[in-house]
């Protein structure tokens, strides 16, 4: 597949015929400008150094390497394709908690909305990780297989909110169990081989399931699970959101203002079960350069894996064939010089 980059250049292309149509106007005003001066035959003796064909020769060259430079200002472009490349890294899962208590605002904007520039800081860092993203509530889905491709976590992670997923709750054991099973779930045994995280990010209320066990045996699969508390230990109400404005707090079914708190001991606990590390977040450090620290401290695999690839860009060549054309009419001359007249004279000599 062709394309080509800049496409509004196609446009300077008409300036071709325009300098050709210039060009010939140039020499016809010249004949005449040599008429009223002199007869033909007579300039020719005048001027026996003068070369009519060298001269168009320099104007053929200037014109070719000026069409060259405007295919490379286009930019042609071929491929769609995929490509190998070598890289060394670990797999990492971001298990985000999207519950209605990460709208809670102890950290601001939002401790979702925190944890989100966070973790998007945190990809912009990452070089030949491969990383998924699973979000929870009351249950857990995949929100983005694991991957190299950095811009389509980032697309994901922005379309993360707490309206993704109907079921409220916070099943922290569940999400933790299909974090695993996407880190695990890979067949190549090169990528097996991996080191494999999990980043926890959450404020710890669990009423759903057992998160402690879920951690012990994610451990036994080889992963470490390192977590992240954000909120508060004294707890905050949490707001009732529309279009994006607070319009009261949640109450329980007594008419109590709910309030939520972090459980750091649940994160703690879940951190120690498989070697990770715990770290409470606040406003200014959400604690994610100390946990790509502690994972650039694993072991790390090289591996091949296939990247898409959209286009190679050709405009270096077209301007390197341009650069030699204009070498050569820089030495090309509009005099006549010795190897030129003989070379006209052997002609002549043929002819005869």
């Amino acid at each position: 597949m062709i394309d080509f980059a800049h496409k509004e250049f196609f446009y300077a292309l008409i300036a071709l015929p325009i300098l050709v149509a210039v060009y010939f106007l140039s020499l016809y005003l010249r004949k005449k400008a040599i008429a009223r001066f002199a007869e033909t035959t007579l300039f020719k003796r005048l001027s026996t150094d003068s070369s009519l064909s060298k001269k168009n020769l320099k104007f053929i060259l200037a014109l070719v390497a000026f069409a060259f430079v405007l295919v490379a200002m286009i930019d042609p472009e071929t491929g769609a394709h995929l490509e190998n490349v070598n890289t060394s890294g670990s797999d990492i899962v971001i298990t985000l908690d999207v519950s209605n208590s990460m709208n809670a605002q102890d950290i601001t904007p939002s401790r979702l909305e925190r944890a989100k520039e966070a973790v998007e800081q945190l990809i912009n860092k990452l070089q030949g990780d491969r990383i998924g993203i699973v979000i929870f509530a009351g249950t857990s889905f995949v929100q983005l297989p694991i991957t190299t491709d950095y811009n389509s976590a980032k697309l994901f992670l922005n379309e993360i909110n707490t309206g993704l997923i109907p079921v409220q709750g916070t099943a922290i054991g569940e999400a933790i169990t299909r974090s695993a099973n996407l880190l695990t779930g890979q067949t190549d045994s090169l990528i097996s081989k991996r080191s494999k995280s999990i980043i926890l990010i959450t404020d710890g209320e669990n009423f759903e399931d057992d998160a402690v066990a879920a951690s012990r045996e994610a451990a036994g699969r080889g992963i470490v699970i390192h977590t992240i508390g954000v909120g508060s230990p004294e707890g905050v109400p949490i707001p009732v959101m529309a279009n994006g404005k607070t319009t009261g707090y949640k109450k329980d079914k007594d008419g109590n203002t709910v309030i939520t708190k972090l459980n750091m001991n649940l994160l703690e606990t879940i951190a120690a079960n498989s070697g990770g590390i715990c770290i409470q977040a606040s406003n200014s450090d959400m604690g994610l350069d100390k946990v790509i620290s502690q994972i650039n401290k694993m072991k790390k695999s090289n591996i091949s894996i296939k990247r898409y690839r959209d286009y190679n860009e050709h405009f270096m060549i077209f301007a390197f064939i341009a650069l030699i054309i204009l070498i050569i009419d820089t030495f090309v001359t509009e005099r006549k010089t010795k190897w030129y007249q003989q070379l006209n004279l052997f002609g002549k000599q043929n002819e005869k």
